[in-house]
Parts: C-alpha cells; structure tokens; sequence
C-alpha cells in the first residue's frame, strides 16, 4: 500500500533542509541538524500524517492505523539506532511544538551505521524482493510499468519462484 509507505518515511520530511546544500554558509547541514528529528518527528505530525493517509486512501480506517503504527515504528527505530558519528544522540521532542517535556532518548542509542541498522536493512531488502518476485510488481511500477516488468523479469531469472509440490 502506497499510503501506507509514504507513512513510514513521512517522518524525514524533517530533513528536507539538506537539499538546500551546504554552500559557503552551509546552511543546508544547519537546518538538517537543527530541524531533522524535530517537525516530522513528533505526536502532532504523525496526527496529521495519518489524518492524511484516511483522508486519501480508500480503505480509510486500515490506511490510518497502518500509517499510525508505521510512523511510530520509525520513531521507535530511531531512538534505537539513528545515533551520529560524532556521537551525537538525536533525540525525539515527541510533544513538540506544545512541550519540551516528553523527549524520547535511549542511553544504549547505536550509531547509524551500525551493523544491526546494516542487518536490519539487508533484511527489509530481501523481503522487498522476495515480495516484488512473489507478486510479479514492485515499487518501481509507481515510476515505470516497463522498468518494473524488466525487474521482476530479472529477479524471476535469477531467483524463481519454487514450485509447489
């Protein structure tokens, strides 16, 4: 459901203020670090990320409890794991803008590129081809019906579907 991913990533939003580039100010890397974790990263977004979701989506009520969980779920991934190199914990303002008061924080928080974030990632991947195998479409399709047919074609070759017996 489409819906529902764009749910599950709604939350970097917050970190479209990379795109402004660095430049000589490095104004970019000032509004990532100063406004990622912070605007889409919140109770209040993800209220408004799954009103969106009810609002655009045709089964309304399954749409919004799977963006509602699914945003929630990557807050939770990155108190986890979502640590800077430097150090740095990114915390979540969970009640911002109304209050300061709820933070979420892990002492324990490891490093973005640490090996369970690399594992965990490896592990959505294999789901995501398996799936797109198994179903004969993928996420690709949004972009290109033809470059779709020629991935699933691909990993149909390389990977084919077992035959039941």
């Amino acid at each position: 459901m489409l819906i529902a991913t764009a749910g599950s990533v709604a939350p970097d939003l917050d970190a479209i203020g990379i795109l402004a580039g660095t430049g000589p100010e490095g104004q970019g890397i000032e509004w990532f670090s100063r406004f990622h974790h912070v605007l889409a990263h919140n109770f209040f977004a993800g209220i408004l990320f799954t009103v969106m979701a009810f609002a655009l989506a045709k089964d309304r009520f399954r749409a919004a409890v799977l963006v509602l969980l699914l945003f929630h779920a990557h807050l939770l991934c990155d108190v986890i794991g979502s640590r800077g190199p430097d150090g740095e914990q990114w915390a979540i303002p969970y009640l911002y803008p109304a209050s300061n008061s709820m933070t979420l924080t892990w002492s324990g928080q490891w490093e973005v590129n640490a090996w369970p974030n690399l594992l965990f990632t490896v592990f959505l991947l294999f789901l995501f081809f398996k799936q797109a195998r198994d179903r004969g479409f993928s996420a690709l399709w949004f972009v290109s019906a033809s470059a779709d047919a020629a991935f699933i074609e691909t990993l149909r070759a390389r990977f084919p579907i077992p035959v039941k017996g």
